[in-house]
Parts: structure tokens; sequence; C-alpha cells
């Protein structure tokens, strides 16, 4: 039908949307989708106190509000009504708002709806930012700060490597006073160690740290204990623990940021430079015993312990500071060539005011032990021991320590450090080359005795003053008679008898040499290895070395007491007058066995047997204990011999205990049975016997009419 019509259009729609609500201990990262665009280089929109909790959206598009990452951020438990086309805020739980971005409204779209997890976030981003101490594993409690990086603001100035507020005109300030109460080096250090995180709440208020002139990059304050609501886009905190100085110790501080270089030192110190706290360099005054919050990305800080440090040279180490774990002991060697190794305990002491010289010089404490004093110390003992005689090195041990102390004393004065003591702990004699000196047979003169000094730690002349010294170093010990004859000197090892060895080795060095051992000849006043030793004590150089092997091999004889030293004696004189009575070839005087030929036309040859009982003999010994050598005379005295001395050695084995007994016979030996025998020919003429004697003993002891034990 003709004329005008009229239709009405749906001009407004109406549609809910939930409250903006923060969780407790989480934030809201607001995002504007209106407003001014950002400046070129900017990353998040200028904020302006009539902005709010972002709830008038008018207010903010008429005071020039920009899109983007808005600064400030929601703090736990806000609930407010945002606008939701407006303006995005992302939470933890969820996302609030509309997106209009195409990108974002896709991805809301087929996924159902946003996560922070779009924007690029974590989830511990949307928590609370804590600072709190760390317990540990130990159950100690470790203090920690934060270390801020702020990812916004202007660039910072060239040869700046972190940003502080004002830069440090403050410290400029104070030293351009040249007030001295004022410009002290403990006015300047809490000047510094004294943040102004006051002045932006601690990173909090974004806005007010960059109007204060905050810079991108690292900052120099760090955060505090506490929490704090910072915005994931803007800032990074990194936990790091908070330097502690115990009592004892003093941190020696390299800065990395100040005021520049400006060396305090003087002229003579050659080994960089010292400054005043504020100026970039090693400071001239350490930090004390406390707590300092301070930024270890600017200042870099040494702990030097300012206590007595005991440092060892030896297989153990200190646990109160660990810095002796690389020393050992010091191995060196004498003229002569005999290998030592010495156990050496030093004492230093670092004073608090030469800690930064110190550091300067070295670099740690830890160099000064291993780089320094080290080779300081090894290289004195080496060149020390290497120049004089071992028998001099043993003997004058307490001058040797006192010159190392003063060497030490010197070497470490050159590094401001204190010397507080040298000691020699022991010094211990090398084990495998004594061994394969006696399998040679070619020791040097005296070898034994200075094994023997070195382990008992004990100076020779000592013993020849007739003082009666007994000296304690853990290993062994040593007991020295009166002066006189040398029978009255002896020597006990650890287990207080004497080695199987040493007597073997003994008697091999005294073949056809006057005078056995506790023969006829010592008693009847002829020559002995121990009376050469005291006629000759006093002759120096290779007679007194001589003197010193030969004095060695008697005591190792008579390594028994008195008692059992007279009762070997009146058993060899029963023997020898047995032996008399007889008419044998053994009734002679030793001198005259030595000197006479035999029927084979050699020496009278000598031997050690050595034998050991079998358990089975042995539990038979025990049933009927006897002396065995009793058994053994008359079967000896059928072939021709006798017993010169018996010795019952007991000795830890390697899986069981078992006696030992040894005897020295003038000939042949008979097997046990039930024994195990080992047969050590004593005499070099023996090698004349080609067999035939050999076969001679054994066809002997088959008609000897022996019987074994058990």
């Amino acid at each position: 039908m003709p004329g005008l019509r009229f239709q009405l259009w749906l001009v407004y729609a109406v549609t809910k949307h939930p409250w903006v609500q923060v969780p407790a201990g989480q934030i809201g990262v607001v995002l504007a989708q209106v407003g001014e665009p950002l400046p070129i280089g900017a990353k998040s929109a200028i904020y302006r106190p009539e902005f709010g909790n972002f709830t008038d959206l008018r207010v903010f598009i008429e005071k020039h509000g920009q899109k983007g990452v808005q600064r400030p951020v929601l703090s736990p438990g806000t609930l407010a009504p945002i606008h939701p086309l407006a303006f995005l805020v992302i939470t933890k739980p969820e996302v609030f708002g509309v997106p209009t971005s195409s990108e974002l409204s896709s991805r809301s779209k087929s996924k159902g709806e946003l996560s922070f997890r779009a924007f690029g976030l974590d989830e511990k981003q949307l928590d609370v930012t804590r600072i709190s101490p760390r317990p540990t594993e130990a159950g100690k409690v470790i203090d920690m700060i934060g270390i801020v990086t702020a990812l916004e603001g202007d660039p910072l100035p060239a040869g700046d490597i972190a940003s502080r507020l004002g830069g440090f005109s403050d410290i400029h300030a104070l030293e351009a006073a040249g007030d001295g109460a004022t410009a002290t080096d403990a006015r300047l250090f809490e000047t510094i160690l004294g943040n102004q995180n006051d002045k932006h709440s601690a990173y909090q208020d974004f806005q007010r740290f960059l109007d204060f002139g905050g810079k991108i990059g690292l900052q120099h304050d760090p955060l505090l204990y506490g929490a704090y609501n910072l915005n994931p886009f803007l800032l990074r905190v990194e936990e790091v623990p908070m330097l502690v100085v115990e009592q004892g110790q003093v941190a020696v501080m390299k800065a990395y940021v100040g005021l520049p270089t400006q060396d305090t030192s003087g002229v003579d110190f050659k080994f960089g430079s010292l400054v005043r706290p504020g100026h970039r360099g090693i400071w001239q005054e350490p930090l004390r015993t406390g707590k300092c919050p301070i930024n270890p990305r600017c200042y870099q800080a040494v702990i030097v312990p300012t206590f007595i440090i005991t440092l060892n040279w030896a297989d153990v180490v200190s646990q109160a500071h660990n810095l002796d774990a690389q020393l050992k002991q010091i191995e060196a060697k004498s003229s002569e060539g005999f290998h030592f190794a010495i156990d050496l305990q030093v004492q230093i002491h670092i004073p608090d005011t030469q800690a930064p010289y110190v550091i300067s010089m070295v670099g740690s404490v830890a160099n000064l032990v291993n780089e320094v004093l080290q080779a300081a110390v090894g290289n004195h003992f080496r060149n020390k021991l290497q120049s004089m005689p071992a028998v001099s090195f043993i003997a004058t041990r307490e001058a040797v320590q006192q010159g190392a102390y003063e060497y030490v004393k010197a070497e470490l004065s050159k590094y401001r450090v204190e010397t507080r003591g040298v000691y020699i702990q022991a010094v211990v004699p090398a084990a495998a080359v004594g061994r394969s000196a006696d399998r040679a047979g070619d020791r040097e003169p005296g070898s034994r005795d200075l094994q023997d000094a070195a382990v008992g730690a004990g100076p020779a002349h000592r013993n020849r003053e007739g003082q009666g010294h007994r000296r304690h170093a853990g290993r062994s010990r040593e007991v020295a008679g009166r002066r006189g004859h040398p029978d009255q000197s002896h020597r006990r090892t650890q287990d207080g008898s004497a080695g199987r060895g040493d007597l073997h080795r003994a008697d091999r060095r005294r073949t056809g040499r006057a005078g056995a051992i506790g023969g006829p000849g010592a008693r009847r006043g002829l020559p002995t290895a121990g009376g050469r030793a005291r006629r000759e004590r006093d002759g120096g150089g290779e007679r007194a070395r001589s003197a010193l092997e030969e004095h060695r091999a008697v005591r190792a004889e008579y390594a028994r007491d008195g008692r059992r030293r007279q009762r070997h004696a009146r058993r060899r004189a029963g023997a020898a007058d047995a032996a008399d009575r007889r008419g044998t070839h053994a009734g002679r005087s030793h001198h005259q066995a030595l000197n006479s030929p035999t029927a084979a036309g050699g020496h009278m040859a000598k031997f050690l047997i050595q034998v050991a009982y079998t358990p089975q003999a042995w539990a038979s010994m025990i049933k009927n204990p006897h002396d065995r050598t009793q058994v053994l005379k008359p079967v000896l005295e059928k072939l021709g011999g006798s017993i010169e001395l018996s010795l019952l050695h007991l000795r830890r084995a390697r899986h069981h205990r078992r006696p030992r007994p040894a005897a020295e016979h003038r000939r042949g030996g008979v097997r046990d049975r039930g024994e195990r025998r080992r047969r050590d020919p004593i005499d070099q003429d023996d090698a004349a016997d080609d067999g035939r004697g050999g076969i001679s003993a054994m066809k002997k002891a088959a008609q000897s009419g022996y019987v074994a034990p058990g």
C-alpha cells in the first residue's frame, strides 16, 4: 500500500561479565585494548594516579591512557568491575575480558577460554614474589636476597653494568666534603649497603622507579625479606645467598661498579690497586663480622680467615678450613741418597688489616697455600736435607726446625702474612728403599740407625750421653742403656722382638769376623762389633757410619731384656761345656772354629734354620708343653753340630698367628714331620759344598732317631 512506513532498529545490547577477582597470594596483570599507542621502544604504558584500578574507562581515555601492558598490577584479593572489552586482566585461574585481537579471539574460540600461557607467562610469575630464608637438608638456614633485573627503562651509561638510582653521586659528595669524620670508610660502607628501595616501594611502583631515573638491566639494590607485587612483564627476580661474614673472618671486596679507580696503596705496592669503598677495585678496608645484603653480581667477596690457620703436610686434612687438602708429605733425599717423607705442620696468621693486600697479591687464601707456601716450604726442606747427611738431619732436628721457621717467616712476610710456628711432626724413611737395599745386601752404613732415629724421633747423641731418652712417634720406641758395653744398649721393635731378617743379615755381614754372638770369643774379650763402635764413635766420616752399622747389628741381636739375654748366655755356655766334654769340634773356641779348616778343606759353615709348626703339631705342643731344643740337641750332636742360639718368635701372620722357633746350627738340618722348614746359609763358605755334604747330612738325619711332636 502506498505511504510512509517506519521500522525500529536494535541500538543497545546488554551482556553479563564477572567482576575481576584476584585470589589471595596472587597478582593480576592488566592489558589495555584501548587508548593511545605506545611510543617506539616502549614496552609498557605510562601510568597516572587517576587511573586507579582501571575501573573508570572514561578517565583512562581522557587522561591519554595507552594501550598495552600497564605498569602496576592488581594486588591479591582485588575485586573490581573492570570493562571487559577495554581491558584484559590475566590471573592464574582465568583471563578476565573479551579479547579484541584476532589471534587471541580465534584461540579463545578454538580452546574455549584463554589462559596465562597464551601470553608467555608461567604459573609462578603470577604469584606474589617472596624473599625468605631457605632451609637446607643439613638443618641449616641460608639467608637470601633478591637480585632484580629491569626489562624496561633507559639504557645504562657507558661503562656501567648495573643501575643505581642517582649513580654514586652520594659517595662523591661525602668524599668532596673533606670532613674526615664524615667520609670515613665505615660511613661509605653504610651508604653503599643501604639501598634506595623506599623511593619506589621496592620496585612495586614501577612508574616511580622510572621517574627517579631507573635504568634497564641489572639493579644495584637487592630485595630483602618480604613479599612483593612485581609485574612479570617488567621485572625478573633471582634469589641468591646473602653475604655472611662469620667471627674470625673478614670479606675483602672486589667492586665492579662505582666511581673510577683511585689507587690508595702507594707507589711501592706493585700488585694492583687498592681503593676506598665506592670506587672500582679492591677496597682497602674489608667487611667484618655481620650479614651484608650486597649484590654479588656487582661485588665479589673473598672470605679471608683471620684466626690462626694450621696447615698439615701429611695425610690428614684440617676440618676447620680444608685449605690443606692438596698438601702431602714432603719427600726429600739426603746427601747419601736416603729417601725420607717429612710430616710437617705450619701455623700462619693473616691480619685483618692486611687481608686486602694479601688478596691483591695472591688472589685467594687457597692460592697462598697451594702456590706460595707449598713451594717455599717443600723446596726449603728438600734443599736442606740434600745438603747434609741424614744422620745430622735427624740429630739436629730442633735446629733444622728453627731454621725452617725463620725461612718461612721471611718468605711469608713478603706477602704480609705472619708465621706462628713450623713443627716437624715426623721424619719417616721410605720403606721401599730400605727393603730394596736390604735385599741387595749393600746398604749404606748407618741406614738402620737412621730409620730407628727417624721413627723414634730421638736425637742419637742423647743415647750416647746416657740420658735413657725415650720418645714416642706413634710407630716404635728406642730404649738406650748406660754408656758402656754394647750389650747394655739395645733397640726394640714395636712388638718387643728382633726381626728374623735382622738376625740373618747381621750374621751374614759378620761372617769371618772374630767373636760370634754371645760365643766364647765375646766372653774372652775378643774384638766385637759393639767394641769397635764404642772405640770409633768419635771418629766421624766413614768410620763413624761403619761403627753405627756394626753397633746396630749388635743391638738387633740383643733385642730382649737383660734377663732373657742372661738365659741365652747360660744356654750357650751349657752347650759349649757339653761339646767340650764330648771332645767334638764344637768344644773349641769360636775363634779357633772360624779359623780351623774342616775335613772338606773349608771353614765350618753356620746356618739359620727357621721352622713353623703346623696346627696339628702346635696342638700337640699345647697338650704336652716341653722344650723342643732338648729333643734337637742329641740329634744334632750325633750329626756333629750344636745349637748356638734358639729363639721363639711370635708374629702376626696374614691369616692366623703361629709360633716360629729358630735355631742356629753348625752343620746340616733336620726336617720334622708336621713342620715346615727353611734353610738359609749364613756363611758364604758354604758355597764350597757341591752337594756332597747335603747328601751326607740327609743320610745321617735318617739314622738320628729323631721323633717329631704329635
